[in-house]
């Protein structure tokens, strides 16, 4: 158990811990335009990029400090990474498959720092990063295709490939915990968790999990039809924190 997950546990004895909150509507607050998403070191690239908030991890960092400064400000116990959309499955839409991983760092090392000079402030209370893993913008669970049921646009392979990589930076970049967040299709996250499980194996570690999932309407129910006590006894496997 690392120094950090010992320290998450005794306080969750006491009290409850507090995560902050929506990172793309704050950094909207900002009106950022195209030449802003490209900083310096996309100048030059192919495609539209504006709207790729985690990009600006790399490209502003300044702004996104200040928004996990803002958070944990206002209280928040724990600060999640602006990774939300950074798997090559997501940052396809803007042509930056290949920099998956220099994102994922940079944004965990941004909010290791912060968090870390919060502690350092007030020892008595101390700040946590959690790695945020978002849902991807693609699903196994059902065919995008109406007309073709079994159609898929990726494998279950490829998509745990894709959260490896991303897990990767996550970790180098000093991670407390990893989020998989925002979850509306199950078979999806659980790409996501024996993605998680494996890298642990494979590296010899083991960091905190914790899971949030999306209700889309009054019925209760994920996008991929389960209830919350199905989708629940559905991961019960994995070895969550929360």
């Amino acid at each position: 158990m690392t120094k950090a997950e010992s320290q998450i546990r005794k306080i969750l004895q006491e009290r409850i811990l507090v995560l902050d909150g929506a990172m793309g509507v704050m950094l909207q607050g900002y009106e950022l335009t195209e030449s802003d998403y490209r900083g310096e070191a996309f100048v030059g690239h192919g495609t539209d990029l504006i709207g790729c908030n985690d990009l600006l991890s790399v490209t502003q960092p300044d702004i996104v400090t200040e928004v996990h400064s803002g958070f944990l400000e206002a209280g928040s116990d724990l600060i999640e990474t602006n990774t939300f959309s950074s798997t090559s499955i997501s940052l396809a839409d803007y042509a930056l498959e290949k920099h998956v991983y220099e994102i994922n760092l940079a944004a965990a090392r941004l909010a290791r720092d912060v968090a870390d000079m919060f502690t350092a402030k007030t020892p008595h209370k101390p700040r946590f990063v959690a790695g945020a893993i978002g849902p991807t913008n693609s699903t196994l669970s059902f065919s995008p295709d109406v007309n073709d049921p079994a159609f898929r646009t990726m494998t279950f392979g490829q998509v745990v490939a894709s959260f490896t990589e991303q897990i990767q930076g996550l970790v180098d970049g000093g991670v407390d915990v990893l989020l998989c967040e925002t979850v509306f299709d199950t078979l999806t996250l659980k790409a996501g968790l024996y993605a998680i499980e494996k890298f642990f194996e494979d590296h010899d570690i083991r960091l905190p999990v914790m899971v949030s999932m999306t209700i889309t309407d009054r019925s209760g129910r994920t996008l991929s039809g389960q209830t919350i006590q199905a989708f629940v006894q559905s991961i019960s496997q994995a070895e969550l924190l929360s």
